[in-house]
């Protein structure tokens, strides 16, 4: 682990949804992944559950073979584990901390995948976790490591740190004024990328993209996390603007459009996902900017429950595709519903 700490700790839930570091790791007396024995992937998962068995986060484990298909689909729907993994039913595992903040994958892509996740723009508590769970684990576990290299790793894009910092952002601004090549452009530029809400190959749902570094060769930790912050926070910034401009030269238009998806959340019987993520970036730009009263965090635990498996596994059962829009629409009319504030709309 880097001896060095980061020391940026700025929240813009305004802008940013959640920050994520994730840390790539592998047994130094394994092969990796690709390579593995059925009793080597076993092996993998033993050593973890037994190097975590006293950390004071009190882990619990979930065996990919040993889930329904809802309970692994909500995990991915909520970013704690990624498609790969749920779908590698063979020798595949997740290890959760109880707060839900620090998440290890086992047999992924890699042997060890350490994420930490956190609200809105806060890189440093996400560092300061996966490297605490780094640091139980290697108390009994050795990973493979080169002087040279760095940490080694299935896939050789990942060697170096093998440390993602991610966030996810809410740009529907930079969206509709089709500015969002200029800024992949821009992060490109700087060893960094934007995908869609889901990672890589996946759309911008809820026009929401998540920021990364792509380099994770020849920088340090705290390289990599001060240039998705600096960058996060430029990005934020570019949004805000827009978001004031747009109100500023048309208040009416502006504010009709955040007031109609509050409406259509209240009243609608039937909501398809398609028109739900395009009325949820609506609503946001309202919680964000004060207009409507929703809060931002309101918004965001909308758009996880949203999700299909969230809303197959509230109910208990299968749904078909008219009975999951049904459910979406009643689960949002019940979160405001649910809100300490009056359900009335509020001018800009």
């Amino acid at each position: 682990m880097s001896e060095e700490r980061v020391t940026s700790n700025v929240k813009s839930g305004d802008i940013v949804l959640s920050s994520r570091i994730r840390l790539a790791r592998n047994f130094d007396d394994l092969p990796f992944r690709p390579k593995m024995s059925a009793d080597q992937a076993d092996d993998c998962i033993d050593r973890t559950l037994n190097a975590l068995k006293a950390d004071p986060l009190d882990f619990s484990y979930f065996p990919m073979r040993g889930m329904k298909s809802v309970e692994k689909r909500v995990f991915a729907e909520e970013h704690r584990i990624s498609t790969e993994l749920y779908e590698r039913d063979d020798r595949g595992a997740a290890l959760m901390s109880r707060d839900g903040s620090v998440v290890i994958m086992v047999n992924e892509e890699d042997h060890l995948r350490i994420q930490a996740f956190s609200k809105g723009l806060d890189l440093e508590s996400c560092f300061t976790r996966a490297f605490a769970a780094e640091d139980a684990l290697q108390e009994s576990l050795s990973f493979a490591f080169d002087d040279e290299w760095g940490y080694l790793t299935a896939c050789p894009t990942n060697t170096g740190t093998a440390m993602r910092a991610s966030v996810m952002l809410h740009l529907p601004m930079l969206t509709q004024k089709k500015n969002m090549g200029q800024v992949t452009q821009m992060t490109a530029k700087l060893g960094l990328t934007m995908r869609g809400i889901y990672g890589e190959g996946s759309e911008a749902l809820g026009n929401v993209y998540q920021l990364s570094n792509q380099v994770t060769l020849g920088k340090t930790e705290r390289e990599l996390v001060d240039a998705v912050t600096a960058v996060a926070r430029q990005v934020a910034g570019m949004e805000r603007l827009l978001r004031q401009k747009a109100a500023a030269d048309d208040p009416l238009g502006f504010s009709d459009r955040i007031h109609r998806a509050f409406g259509a959340f209240l009243y609608a019987r039937l909501m398809p996902m398609s028109e739900f993520y395009s009325l949820w970036s609506s609503l946001r730009i309202g919680a964000a900017m004060g207009s409507v009263p929703v809060s931002v965090s309101l918004c965001d635990m909308m758009l996880e429950r949203a999700q299909e498996a969230h809303l197959t596994k509230e109910a208990g059962h299968d749904l078909t595709e008219r009975e999951t829009q049904a459910a979406r629409a009643a689960m949002i009319r019940g979160m405001l519903a649910e809100k300490d504030e009056p359900i009335h709309p509020i001018d800009i």
